[in-house]
């Protein structure tokens, strides 16, 4: 159960007008009240703003998709259809938040689960107030200096190993820049905090998001078919059931559930 433990020197010394400047705004998703109410009752005294708690994954996204919070505060253990786990891996895949898990699971299988939606935070229950405010800060600074990095980098058309243009795109290979052309991609698969670029020949591995990358592809020949890949359409071999087989390799690519549709109607199958 969550503990109200105040460390009062760190509490003291703490720069109170910058949280007020901040006002951070927090979602709870925590299935036992109890703990949901100590949360928040703790987050409003030190300044954050707390949209609202909700107990399930999916009601959870339903106001995540209307209000967009700062950050998530997210019970990997919930009831319903969706674990926090599930729920994460929505949020990094059609929002920009960054998620902390709240969990009285300290595993190795659970934290290898959470581990693969990439969160910003992991806090073990029962935990105290320092605890919390530390990893939620932490995380918030962490996003922060993401952010500015990608938005920098944007304004010169330059991800970290890369140049991206309309035809082409510059992949840093081996301390050098090689001139890839849109048309001789393949697909690109997501790999952690990297994504691989696929040819005939090559693979190029970069340091990007699927969704930084997907921004800078042309669209008319380039979509995502499932959260860990995107495709050259021009590409396509054949389509059985659920996979792709593309052109010069026989590479077989997974077409996600929920990108199923808009494919086929891309490729006029629908």
């Amino acid at each position: 159960m969550f503990r109200q433990e105040l460390n009062l020197t760190l509490y003291l010394n703490y720069p109170k007008k910058d949280i007020k400047m901040q006002k951070k705004k927090i979602l709870i998703v925590e299935d036992e009240a109890i703990v949901a109410k100590d949360i928040s009752v703790c987050l409003n005294k030190i300044g954050y703003e707390v949209l609202d708690t909700f107990s399930r994954a999916e009601k959870a996204l339903d106001f995540i998709n209307e209000n967009k919070p700062d950050l998530v505060l997210m019970d990997i253990m919930l009831a319903g259809n969706l674990s926090g786990i599930d729920a994460s891996a929505k949020i990094k895949e059609e929002h920009d938040i960054p998620v902390v898990f709240l969990t009285a699971y300290a595993d190795e299988k659970t934290i290898s689960k959470a581990k693969v939606t990439e969160p910003y935070g992991y806090i073990i229950k029962p935990f105290k107030e320092i605890d919390l405010r530390t990893s939620i800060e932490m995380a918030l600074y962490k996003f922060k200096k993401e952010k500015e990095k990608l938005e920098g980098l944007d304004q010169s058309r330059i991800t970290k190993d890369s140049i991206v243009a309309k035809e082409f795109i510059y992949v840093k290979s081996n301390s050098k820049l090689v001139k890839v052309q849109n048309d001789n991609i393949l697909f690109i698969e997501a790999l952690k905090d990297y994504v691989i670029i696929h040819t005939a020949e090559e693979r190029f591995t970069i340091h990007s998001t699927m969704k930084d990358i997907e921004k800078k592809l042309p669209s008319e020949v380039f979509m995502r078919v499932h959260r860990s890949f995107i495709l050259n359409l021009k590409k396509i071999k054949s389509i059985e059931s659920s996979i792709v087989i593309l052109e010069q390799t026989n590479k077989k690519v997974p077409i996600g559930g929920s990108y199923k549709d808009s494919l086929f109607k891309r490729l006029n199958l629908a």
